[in-house]
This record gives structure tokens, sequence and C-alpha cells, in this order.
């Protein structure tokens, strides 16, 4: 059994349209503090597998304004609870040129305790390590071998959709999908099965799901 790691219903029946036998996980895992998606999804992967002992995806998804050089990004969640949706839209209308464009990103982590077969997307098995191998100063090596052989292996999925922030309509979805306009429509005012298909998660699970069905033809 996959189990998704949130305590949003609505990510995961957006994911049963990927996806067969994947049932809602509902832990407050800790959200780390960083500047990108990956490492907080990655950690957060991590944390749920040894708490469930099952195979785990946790995702973690953003809203990154052109103008606003990518904010709020990793914070849309903190953003959206402190300020409302409402008043991020207000605030790119006021300070920003129209159309206020904006990206919605999404990436997905998947861990499961095993070792994965070498692919064209990366391995995430510790954000030192990668750091290390970018030549990022400042890295202890020692620190990070040591982590690397700790660490479990994170697979990591990404999926983006490009827009621009209108002000709100619909009554579907959930978060900033009624400010945010994709060819014409907001996300709110699309059907399930349509934002599915165009929206930053439905194109990092389509990834998931293809290379996770692959992944267990070949167990």
């Amino acid at each position: 059994m996959l189990r998704y790691v949130t305590t949003n219903s609505g990510k995961v029946r957006e994911a049963r349209a990927y996806l067969d036998g994947v049932e809602q996980l509902d832990y407050d895992y800790t959200e780390v503090q960083a500047s990108a998606l990956g490492p907080i999804a990655a950690t957060g992967a991590r944390e749920a597998y040894r708490h469930a002992g099952e195979p785990v995806l946790v995702d973690d998804s953003g809203l990154f304004i052109d103008g606003f050089e990518g904010f709020p990004g990793p914070y849309t969640a903190y953003v959206e609870d402190t300020l409302g949706i409402e008043t991020v839209q207000r605030l790119a209308a006021s300070e920003l040129d129209a159309p206020q464009r904006a990206a919605f990103r999404c990436v997905l982590a998947y861990c499961d305790g095993d070792e994965f077969a070498a692919t064209p997307d990366p391995v995430d098995r510790e954000d030192r390590s990668a750091a290390a191998a970018a030549g990022v100063e400042g890295v202890d090596e020692d620190r990070v071998a040591s982590a690397a052989d700790d660490a479990l292996p994170v697979k990591l999925f990404y999926g983006s959709v490009r827009g621009r922030l209108v002000e709100p309509r619909g009554d579907g979805g959930f978060g900033y999908d009624p400010i945010f306009e994709h060819d014409g429509r907001t996300l709110a005012e699309m059907r399930s099965n349509e934002k599915n298909a165009i929206s930053h998660r439905g194109r990092a699970l389509a990834k998931f799901a293809e290379w996770f069905e692959a992944r267990s033809v070949g167990e």
C-alpha cells in the first residue's frame, strides 16, 4: 500500500486519478525551513516512512510570483494562513504590472526504505551530499559521508504550471486556486479532472505514476 502523507483529502483525490491503492496518512511531519521545495519534501518523506514503515509519498508545493522573485515559494502555506490569498492577489495587483505572471510548482518525494535503480531523475540521499557534489563551500565532507550512510534514499518528481494572478473566481479547488488563472480560467473554475490534467501536482503525479508502475513491474 502507498500512503499519501497529507491532511488535505483533496490531494488524495487528485492522486487517485493517477494511482491505484493510494491511501491517506494523516501525519504531521516536521517541515524544515529551506529555500527550495525539494529538501522540505525529502525530509518529510524520510520522517514519514520511519513513522509508518510503509511506502510513502510526500509533496510540497508553492506559488512562485515572477515579479516578487519567486515569493512566496516555499512559504506559500504560511502566507496563506497569515495573510490570505486575497491579500496576496491585491498586493501583486498593486505592485506589479499586468499580467501578474506566476507559476505553481510541486515536488513529490517517495521513500520506501529501499535503494533505487539509476534513472534520469536524481535520487536525493542527503541535502549536504548534493551541496558537496555541487562544490558548495562550507560543507564538512566527513559529516557528508556519515549522513549519506544513514540517510534513506528519496526519489523526487517535479511538476509546474504557468499562469497569472487574478481576482478570485470559482468555487472549486482549494488554496490559491481561485486567484490562479491558466488558459483563461482559474483552477477553481475547472472540474477536478480538468485541473488534474494540467496542475503542477497532476504533472508531478503523472511522472511518479509512470516510474512507480515500471518499478513495481520490475520487482
